[in-house]
């Protein structure tokens, strides 16, 4: 089968908001702790080194809009020597009121998280799980025609796979309740586009949350 196009996303590095459990909207997001962005240096050497070792190279670097996200792209942008694209279209969900709140208080009060019941908003003025996920797939489908037949690589949120999941691999997003995928702060997950001989084409979803530049974790 030949490749014909790549997408390839990392989750950021670990954020303050993270640290302390609160839900980090861009109203209250301030950023990556020091062992964020030593994480983040990580991410940026092995992908750096991959490309020297032959790997394709990107012809593209968007990264969402909140801080953590943005600090973690511009270290990328940094190490492939590639200008970042601060895109609006991959901010994480909207949290309404729960943004800067303690995510266990916010999860507490709807009994469970977002996706839990994807029909109904976690906060107010928040979006539904559902609405999160049409407004990203939306936004994921036009970079990817925009970019046909070329390799992208996304800093963004963990919210962000589970989007490119459920487009790529036309997973219903009625299932959302029901499943997940790991996203652990500066997890590489990779999809690929391929065609065989008989012009058939599909996404594959190659890597999912691949996080062996940080090193084994402790036992």
């Amino acid at each position: 089968m030949t490749v014909t196009a790549r997408l390839v996303i990392a989750r950021h590095a670990e954020a303050r908001c993270n640290v302390e459990g609160r839900v980090g909207g861009p109203r209250t997001c301030t950023g990556l702790t020091d062992t964020g962005r030593h994480q983040a240096v990580r991410l940026a050497t092995r992908l750096n080194d991959e490309q020297h070792a032959g790997a394709p190279a990107f012809h593209a670097l968007y990264a969402g809009t909140r801080l953590r996200v943005q600090e973690t792209g511009r270290i990328l942008a940094a190490a492939l020597q590639l200008p970042l694209v601060i895109d609006e279209g991959l901010d994480g969900p909207r949290h309404g009121n729960a943004d800067g709140q303690l995510w266990r208080d916010v999860e507490d009060a709807f009994q469970g998280a977002p996706e839990t019941r994807p029909d109904r908003p976690y906060a107010a003025g928040s979006e539904t799980w559902h609405e999160y996920l049409a407004r990203a797939m939306t936004h994921l489908t036009c970079l990817i025609h925009r970019h046909k037949n070329q390799s992208i690589l996304l800093a963004a949120h963990g919210e962000t796979v589970h989007a490119a999941c459920h487009l790529l691999l036309r997973i219903p997003a009625e299932a959302s309740p029901a499943i997940g995928f790991g996203t652990d702060h500066t997890g590489i997950t990779r999809f690929e586009h391929r065609r065989d001989r008989y012009g058939n084409e599909r996404w594959l979803l190659t890597t999912l949350n691949d996080t062996t530049h940080l090193g084994a974790r402790p036992s």
